[in-house]
Formats: C-alpha cells, sequence, structure tokens
C-alpha cells in the first residue's frame, strides 16, 4: 500500500493511494499515520478494505509529510562508498550516526527555506526507513520485522553549519524544511529488495545525483541492528540512510542552493519529491 497524509500543515489526514492514484480519506478508519498507528496491525486492517468503498479526497490538496510527528529523525552519514569518495572522506568502519531535529520535517513539496546567513545549502536524496515495531537489541537476522515501510527523504544540509563550524553534524541538518519526507509511506511488501532502487535528484533540471541503494555500505537491515544496540527504534522513527554521489558540495567547482531553485528527486516505487527554494522572511 502506499499511505500518505494530505491537507494544510498541523491539520493533515490520513490517506490511501488507490490503484488509479485516487487519494482515498483514511480519517474514518485512523486517526493520522503516526507513532500509534503505524504498525502492522493497522496495514491489515487497512488492507481488507475495498479502497473503492472510501471517501476519494477531491480538487489537490497540499500533500504532508508521511509520518506525523516522529519521534526521531535518525540519519546515516557517508554510507554510499561512492559518495564518500566525492567528499574527500573515508568509508567509516562503522555507521556514522547523526540526528535531525523533527522540526526539520516538512511535506514533499513544500516550500524549502535557506537558512538566515547559509551560503551552503545542499541537497541529499536517501532512502528513508520507517519503524513499525519496537527495535531494541534486535538480531540482524530479524531487524526487518521491525520495518512498516519505506519513503523519500531529502536530508537537506547547510555545509557550513554543519562542517566548517565547531561541534555535530546536527545544526547542519536540522533548519525548518531541511526534511522533506513522503509523498507515501510504501509498506514492506511492497518493496522486494530494498537494495536495489534506483535513486535521482536534479536543481533546476540538471541531474546531479543518479544512484542506486546497490551502493549503500550498510544496508538497511544491518542499520536497524546496529542502531537498536544504542537506542530504542519506536514505530514513526525515520532512519534516512545516506546519499549516492552529486551533492552540491562534491560538485568542481561546488554548487550550492540559491532561492528560486527547484528541487526534484524520487525513488523507483516510492515517489517523487518536488521543492522550490525560498530566503527565509525577515521576523521568521
Amino acid at each position: 500500500m502506499k499511505l500518505l497524509r494530505y491537507g494544510p500543515v498541523g491539520a493533515e489526514k490520513p490517506g490511501l493511494l488507490d490503484a488509479n492514484g485516487t487519494i482515498r480519506d483514511l480519517s474514518g478508519v485512523i486517526a493520522d499515520l503516526d507513532a500509534s498507528t503505524i504498525s502492522q496491525e493497522t496495514f491489515d486492517k487497512i488492507a481488507a478494505i475495498d479502497a473503492t468503498t472510501l471517501p476519494e479526497v477531491s480538487g489537490d490538496p497540499r500533500i504532508g509529510a508521511c509520518v506525523g510527528r516522529p519521534g526521531k529523525f535518525v540519519c546515516i552519514g557517508l554510507n554510499y562508498s561512492d559518495h564518500a569518495a566525492e567528499t574527500g572522506m573515508a568509508v567509516p568502519p562503522e555507521p556514522v550516526i547523526f540526528f535531525k531535529a523533527t522540526s526539520a520535517v516538512c511535506g514533499p513539496y513544500d516550500n524549502v527555506e535557506i537558512p538566515r546567513g547559509s551560503e551552503k545549502s545542499d541537497w541529499e536524496v536517501e532512502l528513508g526507513v520507517i519503524i513499525g515495531k519496537e527495535a531494541k537489541y534486535v538480531d540482524e537476522a530479524n531487524a526487518m520485522d521491525h520495518v512498516a515501510g519505506y519513503c523519500v527523504v531529502n536530508d537537506l544540509s547547510e555545509r557550513a553549519f554543519q562542517i566548517e563550524r565547531s561541534g555535530q553534524w546536527v545544526k547542519g541538518k536540522s533548519a525548518d524544511t531541511f526534511g522533506p519526507v513522503g509523498p507515501y509511506l510504501v509498506t514492506r511488501d511492497e518493496v522486494k529488495d530494498p537494495q536495489n532502487l534506483p535513486m535521482w535528484l536534479t536543481v533546476n533540471g540538471h541531474k546531479y545525483q543518479n544512484g542506486s541503494t546497490q551502493t549503500m555500505v550498510y544496508g538497511v537491515q544491518f542499520l536497524i541492528h546496529y542502531l537498536s544496540q544504542f537506542m530504542s527504534l519506536q514505530p514513526g522513527d525515520i532512519i534516512s540512510t545516506g546519499t549516492p554521489p552529486g551533492v552540491g558540495m562534491g560538485q568542481k567547482p561546488q554548487v550550492y542552493l540559491k532561492a528560486g531553485d527547484v528541487m526534484e528527486l524520487g525513488i523507483e516505487g516510492l515517489g517523487n519529491q518536488k521543492q522550490m527554494t525560498v530566503a527565509i522572511q525577515m521576523g521568521s
């Protein structure tokens, strides 16, 4: 299934994309698509419903993040061998873990704000993994049982904030709107092999990223096992698993986002995103 959330910011409703590409309202079945409802039990309940009996959503509603109020937004750095090479950094001996503030989460077609003082805002198409069952000290063999589904993530980064200023990466990753998520939560059963998904990103029509999850250093199964040794993973948590080569920082000369740029990105089977960058308004 492809599940989503639609409606104004802060008032999103849960929905289902039917076989004809029509959004069907799920608010009579679940209150939202969030930690309280993301589970195999919920998905089985929805799957048993004839989608044509659900109310059709008319018009062209805004699509929100496919997970409401995630508890954690965990990210993995330098997790593609070809991306590590373009940054001049070594492939890490263990996964690099950092966090993105959950206040960065926004819809897949919302505008992206360039932060105040930013000169090096950058893009990163990534496979997002959405947790569906608590994972704590999980064996690698059982790790995939804890996956609810997958989504597209644009892990936007301000490279100067991230790398050139002291401290942790989180402050270069967490600006408001720096975490477009969705459009869909695609349930695990629809993704046969998360380690064989083509992915791409363009800026103003120029294709910068054209990669595949095949070049991930640490795969989804291992990452869930690994993360669960250090923290419990809860339903609705998002793991953003790293980016292939082609980020702005890796260009020669480097290329960074400016107001008015348009990013388009997608992952095979998971849908596409599109964002326009805007200058943050004074007083915001």
